[in-house]
Order: structure tokens, then sequence, then C-alpha cells
């Protein structure tokens, strides 16, 4: 049997431990250190096993997981994603289909706090979803904004796809953030413009919210200050080179904690709560990580990479029509595959063939977040669409699924914007390295 045949067994195998809900760290670990033993020997599977342990877990850049989440989590117990929607709902609650719109803003800044998809929405659709319902907005309409908003968690920075991202293809992390923070803007526009679109033209869908004067919106803008000076500084100091990654995660976790010390919104079981929630979520990420340092060595022995490199050069579609091949494989596999176990399959196959196509490999790497980000509305795993389903069980989940449908399509859109102005991804972190 040769090397490539085992290679492609070894994924098939991978594909079909994952759809039987076997968690991804310990799927990815099994095909790995399986394969390795048969590519080469047991001795080498547990040499790697023990060596690549220790390398990922002392890498100081991965600090940032624990602290960034722990930030977000802090945030959620001190009220600030509250009163973050409290302050859009205030500016924009009003005009026609304002309060989907305020939840999509709303999930905007909380994802630069918490840099996870799956907290945004949830955190978002515990806050919003009953003021859309209380003013009768459409369920498709209400359920699609929180689901398709939520994604934005994992494309703003801070965001742990673009950490996992970075370790895997040994890119800037800083780069990363900053590159992901235009398209995170753009994105969340045109899902406010999408929402406008179809709350005029179909006005049943979103009615008009309720009306606030001066007072109230500077009251709102007053209680969201605390999480734009958090996120200005964090963002901000990366961008000036002030702080790297790292120290601009401990400071922002550390302000946080600071307002909920100072306000007394932030007691010890509360940070207790958060601290926990920041350690399993950051042991879940660093048990992929280390299983996907056993899958890579399997992959390179198996040539896989390889050969799939010369099988798409081979097809001469040219080096965008490669490119649109490697991002419909990932719109395939979103719908079947979770987003940190498609980058960690996927990276050492697709990556050297984005080198030798001569792609920047951060502009790709935002073209990646973003059609991960698709996977988590796409039917049928959708993840983002059953934590919306968590919250709003009266909704069916077909409803939910045909919500988010146009904002699907929205994201289309973005990819091919972000293809044809690679400037819009790569302006900041080029700024800050220049």
């Amino acid at each position: 049997m040769s090397n490539e045949l085992i290679g492609v067994l070894g994924i098939v195998a991978l594909f079909a431990l994952l759809l039987a809900r076997i968690p991804v760290a310990f799927a990815i670990f099994a095909v790995g250190f399986v394969g390795v033993s048969i590519l080469d020997s047991t001795s080498s599977a547990l040499n790697l096993l023990a060596s690549e342990t220790f390398t990922v877990a002392s890498n100081a850049e991965l600090i940032v997981i624990p602290l960034f989440i722990l930030m977000g989590n802090v945030a959620t117990e001190t009220g600030m994603s509250r009163r973050l929607y409290d302050a859009a709902y205030a500016l924009i609650g009003s005009i026609r289909g304002g309060l989907a719109s305020a939840t999509v803003v709303g999930c905007a800044g909380f994802s630069a706090l918490c840099g996870s998809s799956v907290a945004s929405a949830l955190t978002m659709g515990r806050v919003s979803l009953s003021e859309m319902d209380r003013y009768q907005y459409s369920a498709k309409l209400s359920t699609g904004a929180v689901a398709a908003g939520g994604t934005l968690g994992i494309l703003i920075p801070p965001s742990t796809g673009f950490v996992i991202y970075a370790i895997l293809t040994q890119q800037s992390i800083g780069r990363l953030f900053l590159a992901g923070v235009v398209p995170g803007i753009l994105l969340s526009v045109l899902f406010v413009l999408l929402i406008t679109v179809l709350a005029t033209l179909r006005p049943a869908l979103a009615p008009k919210g309720p009306s606030t004067n001066l007072e109230e919106k500077l009251r709102g803008l007053g209680g969201a200050i605390p999480i734009l000076v958090v996120i200005l500084v964090t963002i901000g100091g990366i961008y000036t080179g002030i702080f790297s990654p790292v120290e601009a995660a401990a400071v922002g976790a550390g302000l946080v904690i600071l307002y909920g010390a100072v306000t007394r919104q932030l007691g010890w079981r509360a940070l207790w709560r958060a601290s926990q929630n920041a350690i399993l979520t950051t042991a879940t990420v660093m048990l992929i990580l280390i299983a996907a340092h056993l899958l890579n060595p399997f992959l390179a022995l198996s040539h896989i990479p390889r050969t799939f490199g010369e099988f798409l050069v081979g097809l001469n579609l040219g080096a965008y029509g490669t490119l649109i091949i490697i991002l419909l494989c990932y719109l395939v596999l979103g719908c079947f595959l979770e987003g940190f176990a498609m980058l960690v399959l996927t990276m050492p196959i697709f990556f050297p063939v984005i080198m030798a196509l001569g792609f920047d490999p951060i502009w790709f790497g935002v073209l990646v977040v973003l059609t991960l980000e698709m996977g988590l509305i796409s039917p049928p795993v959708g993840v983002n669409v059953f934590i919306v389903k968590s919250v709003a069980p009266g909704v069916a989940l077909k409803d939910i699924f045909l919500g988010v449908m146009p904002f699907w399509l929205v994201m289309i859109l973005a990819v091919a914007v972000l293809v044809a102005v690679p400037d819009l991804v790569l302006f900041l972190p080029n700024t800050m390295m220049n």
C-alpha cells in the first residue's frame, strides 16, 4: 500500500470520527498517532507526541487565548455586553429593522472583547431576542441576525481562529489581528445594510422600535464608554506598537477586571466562573493544537500535501482559479466540520499551494477565517444556529436556517470584495510594520 493511499485512508478515517461526534482533538490525535506509526514507527509517534506537546505548550504567544477569553467572560459577568447593546439600541433602534441592526453592532463590539463566535451569539441572543420578539420582529430575521452577527467573533480581533491559523502557518498574530479589523467592519456594515433593505422591502419583518431622545442616546453611549476604552487600548496598542498581542491581552483582561472591581459588579464567584470557562476553552484549543502537530508529520510522510499541490497546478486554473477552488472546499467542509478541525486538517495541504502561487499569507488567512464563519451558519452543522436555537427554543430550526441565508449570501459578497481588493485586508498590518 502506497504512502499516498495510507494518507487518504487516514483523512477518510478522520472525517468518519468527526462525523461520529468524537471530540476534535481526540480524533486528530488518533489518526495522527496511528498514521505516523504505520508510515514510520511507533517509537517515532511516541517521540513526536512527547516533543510536540512540550513545544506547543511552551509557546508564549498562546497566552493570548486564555487572556482574551477571560476578558470576554468578565465583560459578560459585569454586564458590559448588555450596555453595549443598549448603546446601539439607543442610537439606531428606532429605525425600521433597528433592533436587528443594533444586535449586529452589539455582536461586533462584543467580538472585540471575547474573540469567540459562539460566545457572541449566545450573549447577544440572550440580550436582544426578547426585545425583538416584544416588538414583533419576524423570528427568521431576529434569529438570523443573532446567528450571523455572532460569526463576527471569529473575524474581528482578538480572534481565536487567527491565533490557531498563525500557529499552524508560522505567521504573526499581531498582523492577523490588524488584518481582521477592516473586513470585520465591512461585514458588519453589509449586515446592517441587508437588514435595512429587507425591512424596507418587507415592513412586516421588522417594525420600527421605540424612539429615543438625545438624553437617552447620550446615556446609552455613556454606558458603552468602558468597553470602547478597552477596545481602543488593546487594538490601538497593537497597531501603534506599544503592546505585543500577548501584552495587549494582559492589559485588556486587567482593565476589564479592574472595571468590574471598581464598580463592584464583579464578585469573587463571578470571577471564578469567568476563569473556569477561560481555562476550559483554552484546554480545548491547546489539545487541538497539540494534536495538529502530530497530524502534520503524518500528512507529510504520506506526501498528500505535495500530491494535492501538483494536482491543483496540473489543472491549469491559474492562481485565482486555484484560490477559488480552495475556498469552495472550505465552503463544502464547513457544512460538516467544526472550524478548528478544518484549519488543522487543511492548512498542511492548502497553505504550501497558496505560498507557491505567491499569495500573501495574511490575506489568505483572513479569507479562510471569513469562509470558516460561513460554516458556522451552514446546514447541517451550523454551530451558531444551534446556539441561537438554545436561546430561542420556540423557533423552528428550519426557520433559523432560512433566516441566516441572506446573511450567508452577503458573506459571499464580502469574500469577493476582499479577493478583488486585497488592500482592504493588508492596509493596517502593512502600516503597522512600516
